[in-house]
């Protein structure tokens, strides 16, 4: 992440906000489980193939579902450059939208699963994830590596990216709970919308190289 310009860190913070918003309107309505966490619905499978199957099979497929997400991110950014970010993007903007349309049906939550794990795919550099937007564990020991540099006489603020990336996502997270609280999943139509919103900012960037 420290290698992408300072503008690009609030540009993935902002993803990562999408990505709470999204996932809490999924934890919320499954009573549980997530479309973007997938450490979570890994521990939510093993515990429920020990003494729950049926939660096991739904935590078992969102990962499946998060997981053919990603391989479509990557398949649509196999360069690896600024324009496959963008159609990612573009590509996670219609899934949420179609995710808002079919709000009624379970088919929603299963596109909302696909949307966050290709999202993923729109920082790439070297054929690898190089910011990961829906996921925070690694993010969070980042951040205490950096501190723990600073703290030691090494660079002051480079935790501070990592900072950002966390706080979108619960800022997002609060958000799309609230607003989940109030419409339901009709709360997706905001997030289609954010998307969009973010294909356009980054399709109008500086390049990220």
């Amino acid at each position: 992440m420290l290698r992408y310009r300072r503008r690009y860190w609030l540009f993935a913070a902002a993803l990562s906000t999408l990505a709470g918003f999204a996932d809490a309107n999924a934890f919320v309505h499954l009573g549980g489980y997530f479309v973007s966490f997938m450490s979570g619905n890994s521990t939510r499978l093993g515990v429920g193939l020990a003494s729950h199957l049926d939660a096991a099979r739904l935590a078992g497929g969102l990962i499946a579902l998060f997981v053919l997400g990603v391989v479509v991110g990557a398949l649509i950014n196999r360069r690896g450059d600024q324009t496959g970010g963008v159609r990612v993007l573009a590509c996670v903007t219609g899934l949420l939208a179609l995710a808002a349309l079919l709000a009624a049906q379970g088919i929603s939550i299963a596109l909302l699963a696909i949307a966050m794990g290709a999202m993923n795919g729109v920082f790439v550099r070297e054929g690898e994830v190089s910011i990961g937007v829906t996921y925070m564990t690694g993010t969070l020991v980042r951040m205490g590596q950096r501190l723990a540099t600073a703290l030691t006489g090494g660079k002051r603020w480079e935790w501070i990216p990592y900072v950002l990336l966390w706080s979108g996502l619960v800022l997002g997270a609060t958000l799309g709970a609230l607003i989940y609280g109030w419409i339901g999943l009709q709360s997706l139509w905001l997030a289609a919308f954010a998307a969009a919103s973010l294909t356009i900012v980054l399709s109008r960037m500086p390049n990220a190289a």
